[in-house]
């Protein structure tokens, strides 16, 4: 039997679990996450080998979901230098790259600008040929200098001729990665260059952190091929990965939805998912995250490519419960605040069940009778202020719910990670509360499930059959799918949409398509 191993690097915890042929978890394990995550990676790994008692040469396939990209930008630090290449002289010129970065940010990333002729119309007519000569003249003024290069045109999702053209002079004068735009994000020409400077800058990023899992999976015995995480609850092979390091910000929610999918056989519900710091709240719509239609901010810096739909709040196990005199939260109307500070991985140190003595929410989740933890007694906490923390907890989950319903109807909800203890047994607006087994390593589970995906937004004239359009567009999802690791004989086309162009006369279309695949 073969087995296939999943990782899940949260804030508190990294999550490590087993799957089995049939995707049913042999084990599971959390282990704290450390500043190198790394290391905390490794160290879960060891312990969901040990639990499970699997060979691990038995193991055949080999999942992770990180936040290491996600880190490298808030921290400002690990991120490559970046060569802009932005296609849209002399139209763009008003608003150069990186406006509005953050100083740090842009430091961080060494970014040589250059804005050279090119680009197209909003229908498709070419608004400047690119000057290749400028393009080299700007190449040999990278050398040496840059890591990779963004390249970025004016309306490429409509025609990637010239991103596609400058690219392969970058490749033959400089010999680094290359980031375009119209394979990183939508239309919206400043959002989407944010995106693929992002992407470009978290190339060399990704690629030691990859080789470092490698290598710990080598020294474990595990010859399986790596795949990671990406941001719509799917996985891409380790060279996919590395082309768009920027899809893996944003797949720990992304994972504890499909997760929870799996785990609990729900394909349409809420999700709610409490760590130790935060919970996220997405929706699971036909067994997949529903993906959000607005502007993502990264780092301080506004962004368009493809995200989940999830709401995180500043609660969980760890959360701390203070007299609001004193905290920066949400005080509760008897003065008590719950968050959004949170004790995280220190829980079993600084908490009052374990000894510590910070009150959190977990204590107070205890104390109410609320939930056990083997080996762990109630802590004794004063009766008022249960009597405004617990209340306190309960709406702010109530409250967060509604907003990611889509209507006043009640929906089923299903609860997992490790700090869903402190949700109460039943909340207001909900007609189903599920706690299925293994919860508490459902983002692992999620991450390992196997399932991987293409995904394309192009504009199209309408001038021809419209039909031709969404076949070019299933076609080009498809083949994503395939370079992302998915077998060609399982690939699937499972959505078309045909979406309005705002302020345009109705001669184009933008036409999103998705397919997935099963792992090879």
């Amino acid at each position: 039997m073969s087995y296939r191993i999943g990782i899940d690097v949260g804030g508190t915890n990294t999550d490590a679990v087993i799957l089995d042929e049939a995707l049913v978890v042999v084990a599971s394990v959390k282990s704290p996450t450390t500043t190198d995550t790394s290391v905390g990676v490794i160290a879960a790994v060891d312990a969901v080998l040990e639990a499970s008692g699997v060979d691990p040469a038995a193991i055949s396939h080999a999942m992770l979901g990180t936040t290491h990209c996600t880190n490298a930008i808030v921290e400002r630090r690990r991120l490559g230098r970046v060569g802009v290449l932005r296609l849209g002289a002399p139209a763009t010129t008003a608003v150069p790259p990186l406006e509005g970065w953050p100083d740090d940010l842009r430091q961080a990333i060494a970014a040589q600008v250059y804005v050279i002729d090119g680009g197209f119309e909003v229908d498709g007519r070419v608004l400047s040929p690119v000057d290749e000569d400028a393009v080299r003249e700007a190449c040999h003024r990278m050398r040496g200098e840059v890591d990779a290069v963004a390249v970025v045109g004016v309306f490429s999702p409509i025609n990637e001729s010239q991103e596609e053209r400058v690219a392969a002079i970058v490749n033959d004068e400089l010999g680094v990665p290359v980031s375009r735009s119209a394979r990183v994000g939508s239309l919206g020409l400043l959002e989407r260059e944010n995106a693929t400077v992002l992407n470009a800058a978290l190339m060399e990023t990704l690629r030691d952190m990859a080789q470092g899992f490698v290598d710990a999976l080598r020294d474990r015995g595990i010859t399986a091929e790596p795949y990671f995480g990406q941001n719509d609850g799917t996985l891409m092979r380790r060279e996919y990965a590395l082309e768009f390091p920027v899809f893996t910000i944003g797949c720990g929610p992304t994972n504890s939805i499909r997760g929870a999918a799996h785990l609990s056989g729900m394909t349409d519900a809420l999700v709610v998912d409490i760590g130790g710091t935060t919970t996220d709240i997405g929706a699971l719509v036909d067994g997949f995250p529903r993906q959000s239609a607005q502007a993502v901010e990264i780092g301080g810096i506004r962004t368009n490519f493809r995200m989940p739909d999830v709401l995180s709040i500043g609660l969980g196990g760890g959360t701390i419960v203070r007299s609001s005199e004193t905290a920066a939260g949400k005080p509760s109307a008897a003065g008590m605040s719950v968050g959004p500070d949170s004790v995280g991985y220190r829980l079993r140190r600084e908490a009052l069940a374990f000894g510590g003595s910070t009150l959190t929410a977990t204590d107070v989740a205890l104390a109410v009778g609320n939930a056990g933890i083997p080996g762990v007694s109630a802590p004794a906490v004063n009766e008022s202020v249960l009597n405004s923390a617990w209340p306190a907890i309960r709406e702010m989950l109530e409250d967060s719910v509604d907003r990611m319903k889509p209507n006043a109807t009640p929906v089923p909800v299903i609860l997992v990670g490790g700090g869903s203890i402190i949700a109460p047994q039943e909340l207001a607006g909900v007609s189903q509360l599920i706690r299925p087994n293994h919860f508490g390593a459902a983002n692992a589970v999620g991450a390992a499930l196997g399932e991987i995906a293409g995904q394309v937004e192009k504009i199209y004239g309408t001038g021809g059959d419209r039909r031709d359009a969404r076949a070019d567009a299933a076609r080009e999802a498809s083949d994503r799918a395939r370079l992302a690791g998915a077998d060609p004989a399982t690939i699937e086309v499972v959505s078309v949409e045909e979406l309005p162009i705002a302020y345009m006369d109705g001669q184009a279309v933008l036409i999103r398509a998705r397919a997935v695949g099963r792992l090879l």
